[in-house]
């Protein structure tokens, strides 16, 4: 499977995915550079089909992977996905996410764009 390093080690990259993902999961859209955002995509995607499925073995899965966070006092992540997310979803069967381009970062040019959860209509 190839990916991109993003100019981190093995750990590092690890953590950056699983906070991308958990906020990702928490708030339904967040603002990374585009090669982040191709990257974190693929692992939400897994993630939410996860849920779907909804036993035991695939929350476990997900506990490993997510972290533990919670959003003024309301379901953590873990949870908002597998009674929201995985709700909204159960009838879609792929493509639960959006990259929205948003131009280049002043800093360093940077392209920036949203990951955002699409709305099940």
């Amino acid at each position: 499977m190839a990916y991109q390093k993003l100019g981190r080690n093995s750990s590092a990259r690890k953590a950056l995915f699983r906070d991308l993902v958990t906020d990702l999961f928490l708030y339904e859209r967040i603002e990374t550079t585009e090669a982040k955002a191709k990257e974190v995509r693929s692992i939400a995607e897994k993630l939410i089909t996860l849920a779907k499925r909804g036993d035991l073995h695939a929350r476990r899965q997900v506990a490993a992977f997510v972290r533990r966070e919670t959003v003024d006092g309301e379901k953590d992540a873990i949870q908002k996905l597998f009674t929201d997310l995985a709700a909204r979803y159960a009838e879609r069967p792929g493509g639960y996410t959006r990259i929205m381009k948003l131009g280049p970062r002043r800093g360093d040019s940077a392209p920036m764009v949203y990951l955002e959860l699409v709305d099940q209509a």
